[in-house]
């Protein structure tokens, strides 16, 4: 079965509470729509596993022994497509038990976790806003350990798993990330 973004949206309120969280949750969805149209995926399939890959977070406390594997439960008891359920649950590795090995495996975990780079390169902007930041600042920051330290570059660079050299790819996820600005607040 399929899920409306409608439906994920409210499963979405329904469990995450903090607007951080959130805002991470459509930025992840707005770069993966972009990655699927760039690689000729399913759009809807991989924008809604991007908006509700961290919907147990509030519940398991962010603990990555079980964080995804709880998303899966709630999701497979509403008969959501198991490949969003698979994907979801492999953007955590630790808890997957496994490694990733399928392209929107890559997709999610690398598309997730740039987004908090971007984010974090945004706010040391005078005016903070996502208009204003150039991919090669993004890709600078990539280099420099200190700088969002809690960023794994690691899983950013599984986006040549994809097909995508960095730079391509952190454009991408930038200008996906300016198309939903106002709701980002940035």
């Amino acid at each position: 079965m399929s899920i409306t973004r409608d439906e994920a949206v409210a499963l979405l309120e329904q469990y995450i509470k903090n607007e951080k969280m959130r805002d991470h949750c459509y930025a992840t969805e707005a770069v993966m729509r972009a990655l699927a149209r760039r690689l000729g995926r399913d759009e809807d399939k991989w924008g809604i596993a991007g908006l509700l890959h961290d919907l147990d977070a509030e519940l398991v406390n962010a603990d990555l022994n079980v964080h995804g594997l709880e998303t899966a439960r709630i999701l497979e008891e509403k008969g959501i497509d198991p490949d969003m359920i698979d994907a979801i649950k492999m953007h955590n590795e630790q808890a997957s038990g496994a490694p990733r090995s399928l392209e929107f495996h890559h997709a999610l975990a690398a598309g997730e976790t740039v987004t908090g780079l971007i984010i974090a390169t945004t706010l040391v902007y005078p005016d903070k806003k996502l208009s204003g930041v150039k991919t090669k600042s993004v890709t600078k920051r990539m280099k420099e350990k200190a700088f969002a330290a809690s960023v794994n570059r690691e899983i950013i660079r599984e986006c040549e798993k994809i097909g995508l050299p960095l730079d391509e790819f952190v454009t991408i996820c930038l200008e996906a990330m300016r198309g939903i600005s106002n709701t980002l607040k940035l």
